[in-house]
């Protein structure tokens, strides 16, 4: 089943024609905490990312993003990403999984909404 969702779809997994530039031009650089791997061409001028899993750009943390859109000359694996004391870690987009956000009242929470405070009066015509 991976094979053909390989061949047919591209939000899967790396397409076939990314894999074979990937095996015979580039070089592995490193991987991150999600399990994405990193690559580039022999004089750095190109660099991409091979999804473990979904393809989903928001997958990729700051530390990698700055390398890929050569923001950083050294990947994070040669020259660590300095994380603040008051920064969070990386978290992916969410939205269409079970652990996206639902505010109060949201038909996927409880469909139960807050009750109104009062100050609004519904419109009607004379």
């Amino acid at each position: 089943m991976l094979f053909l969702k390989m061949i047919f779809s591209w939000w899967n997994t790396a397409t076939w024609g990314t894999l074979l530039n990937t095996w015979l031009r580039g070089s592995a650089v490193g991987q991150d905490e999600f399990g994405n791997r990193y690559y580039q061409n022999k004089d750095s001028s190109r660099r991409w990312v091979v999804y473990n899993g979904t393809v989903e750009a928001s997958r990729v943390g700051a530390d990698w993003h700055g390398w890929l859109h050569h923001t950083f000359v050294q990947p994070p694996t040669e020259a660590p990403f300095v994380v603040k004391a008051w920064e969070t870690g990386h978290q992916p987009n969410m939205t269409g999984t079970d652990s996206a956000w639902r505010p109060q009242g949201s038909l996927q929470r409880s469909g139960q909404r807050a009750a109104a405070t009062g100050d609004y009066q519904a419109w009607r015509p004379e």
